[in-house]
């Protein structure tokens, strides 16, 4: 009984927190209109296990989310809280996407997996069913159109910018976050302060911020080669150092930078937990860097760095490390990866 507390606390409290996703520019820059929000006073523990068949109200909320992911296709948005045998399909292409156990209902697992702090852009599965895990490129494989070896400019926002954090902390983020790509591809990345022509532009924003996709929950969202806009939301407390940020509702800025930069070069979202192309991220966890399957999809694209060894990519070995207040970060990552590209 103690259990099923917690779990429906759980569940209720991050509903309601993090389901109120609206549509962020995908990196494909196609627009999305709809805006999701949830009722705070849905019974949502009451949607743990329902399967094909089920009605339970608060579930025309979550279809909401599923269609806006691109995982649920509708022609009529008005949706109901039946567990219909198209949601069945959605949950289980939703469970495929990211290797979650296929069952076709909502699970733990699925539940907790919705319900966690995201990228807001779609991902892009053309409604098939993965049989293997890995990399995904944005819808027809957009790159950006420059001659090789390439460099692309990269400014901040002379106005939408947070202020507790030092724009210089900021700037060294960044900076590293741009580096573990260009270590990978033929692509420099160089900071520049003409924010109008630069390819690559940064800033901090609330809700609706002029881009025709106002924020309200997810983290981020990216624009694609070509408009390179990448945006964060000012709501969400962001650190570049858990050593002086206490919140534990704080998100690693450099990490979650990584992540947006990799919709910028064109790729979508990975299947793989711990890439850093996977669509999710819990506050206060610091990922370890570029996985393989992340280096893949970005060879994939634009070629591999001549300097680059594979057997010298250090990959993280677990989802990354959550930080308490009182813990001092301490990051080694040991393990070495020797593989062959297939």
């Amino acid at each position: 009984m103690h259990y099923q507390q917690r779990f429906s606390y759980y569940i209720s409290f991050f509903f309601f927190l993090f389901i109120t996703l609206l549509p962020s520019v995908p990196a494909r820059n196609m627009p999305v209109t709809t805006v999701l929000s949830v009722n705070p006073n849905t019974d949502c523990h009451r949607l743990l296990d329902i399967h094909r068949g089920s009605s339970v109200v608060g579930l025309s909320d979550l279809k909401r989310y599923f269609h806006h992911y691109g995982y649920l296709p509708a022609t009529d948005k008005n949706f109901t809280d039946n567990f219909d045998d198209q949601f069945e399909s959605a949950v289980t292409l939703y469970q495929s996407k990211l290797g979650l156990p296929l069952t076709g209902r909502l699970n733990s697992t699925t539940l907790s997996q919705v319900m966690s702090p995201r990228c807001g852009v779609p991902e892009n599965h053309n409604h098939k069913l993965h049989t293997s895990k890995h990399y995904s490129l944005a819808e027809g494989r957009p790159t950006w159109n420059h001659s090789t070896p390439m460099t692309l400019y990269y400014a901040f926002s002379p106005i939408h910018m947070i202020n507790y954090v030092k724009l210089s902390d900021i700037r060294v983020a960044f900076r590293r976050a741009f580096s573990k790509w260009s270590s990978v591809i033929p692509v420099n990345f160089t900071e520049t302060q003409d924010y109008e022509h630069a390819n690559i532009t940064i800033g901090f924003y609330d809700k609706d911020h002029g881009d025709g996709f106002p924020f309200d929950g997810v983290l981020a969202h990216a624009f694609g080669p070509g408009l390179g806009m990448i945006h964060f939301n000012a709501a969400i407390t962001w650190a570049v150092d858990f050593r002086s940020e206490k919140s534990q509702k704080a998100f690693d800025l450099e990490s979650v930078a990584t992540h947006e930069i990799g919709h910028v070069l064109g790729l979508d979202h990975s299947s793989i937990h711990e890439a850093v192309m996977w669509p999710s991220t819990p506050p206060r966890t610091i990922s370890a860097g570029l996985t393989l399957d992340d280096v893949t999809g970005a060879q994939a694209l634009y070629g591999s760095n001549p300097n680059f060894n594979l057997d010298s990519l250090k990959v993280k070995n677990s989802a990354g490390k959550s930080f308490g207040s009182r813990e001092i970060i301490t990051i080694s990552i040991s393990l070495v990866v020797k593989a062959l590209f297939l």
